[in-house]
């Protein structure tokens, strides 16, 4: 069993984090900032509004500083719905046993949800959860239907693969004219993210490209035997596949433009944004701190989820990490500028609905609790 941190631990967690310089092309990152600068920070992300570009330029932080919140009395409970099957939502677990929840004066207990996303969200929205953690390239369509959902932080980018037969010759988005990949279903993250690229190289994702739908753990069997070319999906798994050297990955979610975008949101029942605001807030700077935790020690965060289950040897699930960008948690106007993003591109491939200002969507989704 993993165990927490010590009290001194908790409490250098407040005051110390990793400030990271933002490297323009590769978006990497280098050490040293104070705790308080971060809860206060607009976004981590390389440029615009609120962009990590302004904190480092502004220590100590002054006019959009948010306190750190530990929440008064007995341990505030929450339920936080999440998967525990996928490494992208490691930054919760790491919360949980590494004092971040505590270090709030949060008590959590995790839903393990496997059920749709709009399931998931109707659990938030009608208090059965408080919040969760999901990728947003499936979570944007259901709250375009009105759940009382608010998304309060990206988590971070990455983790989401597009893989080629080496066999069949498949080696590019090119390739990929007039073959078929493998999903875990028609709405998910994978889908819709390779429609938005191979849409934006000219390939129709709807005409030029067949998505056949299997069980996860089958999509590269389905590849093995032929009936499909290339397969699309998540880490671990897709992580795990490449390592047998039949496949090529093609593209992920970071490649190109998408290098800073975001993957993983947290969101909470727009209730508890509205009632119990230091509530909400504490919860996302946890997750937030946590988050930095699995940016500046992969290895550790990999422990912590392998001990809740998560497929993959410490090594692997440690590379996976450091393969995505969990320094980039976007807040405020650069995370509804993302948001609006990822809603116009959705639009594109005939998700969202031709109707939906993405600007406006973006306003109404978001919820700022930490200014």
């Amino acid at each position: 069993m993993i165990r927490n941190r010590s009290e001194d631990a908790v409490k250098e967690s407040k005051t110390i984090l990793s400030r990271r310089t933002a490297l323009a092309a590769a978006g990497a990152f280098a050490a040293g900032a104070p705790l308080g600068a971060f809860s206060a920070a607009r976004a981590f992300t390389g440029s615009g509004e609120g962009s990590l570009r302004d904190v480092v330029g502004q220590f100590p932080l002054c006019h959009s500083a948010a306190t750190s919140v530990v929440l008064p009395g007995s341990a505030r409970q929450v339920k936080l719905a999440w998967n525990a099957t996928a490494i992208c939502t490691a930054a919760a677990p790491v919360a949980k046993e590494r004092g971040y929840f505590a270090g709030h004066n949060l008590e959590v207990d995790f839903v393990n949800f496997g059920g749709s996303t709009e399931q998931l969200l109707e659990a938030i929205a009608t208090g059965k959860a408080d919040a969760g953690i999901g990728l947003v390239l499936r979570w944007l369509k259901p709250l375009e239907q009105g759940f009382d959902v608010r998304i309060t932080t990206g988590i971070h980018g990455g983790c989401i693969r597009l893989l080629g037969s080496k066999a069949a010759g498949i080696n590019s988005l090119a390739s990929l004219r007039g073959k078929a990949i493998a999903v875990s279903d028609q709405a998910s993250p994978a889908k819709n993210f390779f429609s938005i690229m191979f849409a934006k190289h000219g390939i129709d994702p709807e005409k030029d490209i067949e998505w056949r739908q299997y069980p996860g753990d089958l999509l590269t069997l389905a590849v093995q035997k032929g009936e499909v070319q290339a397969a699309a999906d998540n880490d671990p798994r897709t992580y795990l596949w490449l390592k047998d050297g039949t496949l090529n990955e093609i593209a992920t979610n970071l490649t190109d433009e998408y290098a800073d975008r975001l993957c993983c949101v947290l969101a909470i029942r727009g209730s508890l944004v509205r009632d119990e605001r230091s509530v909400a807030t504490a919860l996302t700077q946890a997750i937030l701190e946590a988050g930095e935790h699995v940016a500046s020690n992969p290895a550790d965060a990999a422990a912590v989820f392998g001990g809740y289950g998560g497929r993959g040897s410490i090594e692997d699930l440690t590379a996976m990490l450091q393969s995505h960008t969990h320094h980039n948690h976007p807040i405020g106007d650069a995370l509804k500028k993302q948001i609006a993003l990822f809603t116009g591109e959705l639009k594109l491939v005939n998700v969202i609905k031709p109707s939906t200002d993405p600007a406006k969507f973006a306003d109404r989704v978001y919820a700022d609790v930490l200014s």
